[in-house]
Formats: C-alpha cells, structure tokens, sequence
C-alpha cells in the first residue's frame, strides 16, 4: 500500500468488508480490501479496507451509517 491510501475500516467478517467496498465504490471513492487473515485458519486475522487520503473523512462518515 502507498502512502496515499488510509485504512478506514477493520472487520473479521468478508461480507462486511465488501459491502463497505461496494458503498465507497456506489459514491465513487476509491476503495481497497486487504485481507490479512491466516492462509491456512481462516479464523485468525482481519481484512482491511482502504481508500484514497482525499476521501478518507467521507468515507469515516459512510463507514459510521453502516455500522448503525
């Protein structure tokens, strides 16, 4: 990851990961799922998600109606 993207939302769930990606990308913000879970036990680690610097306080604001 470059130093223009930031992390905006951890989660041990995929489904939750990707639905916070389809709502960055439905407002056009840029956004990146990493997975950092454990290859061989997918019940370890996190996933990751990250968007451009620029639109890091939108997406906080997004990030905050999903969670409710």
């Amino acid at each position: 990851m470059g130093t223009d993207w930031t992390l905006v939302f951890t989660t041990t769930k995929a489904y939750m990961a990707e639905l916070a990606k389809q709502m960055f990308l439905n407002q056009k913000i840029e956004a990146v799922v990493l997975n950092k879970r454990d290859s061989s036990y997918n019940s370890f680690g996190e996933l990751e998600v990250y968007v451009k610097n620029d639109d890091k306080e939108t997406a906080l604001v997004l990030i905050k109606e999903l969670e409710n």
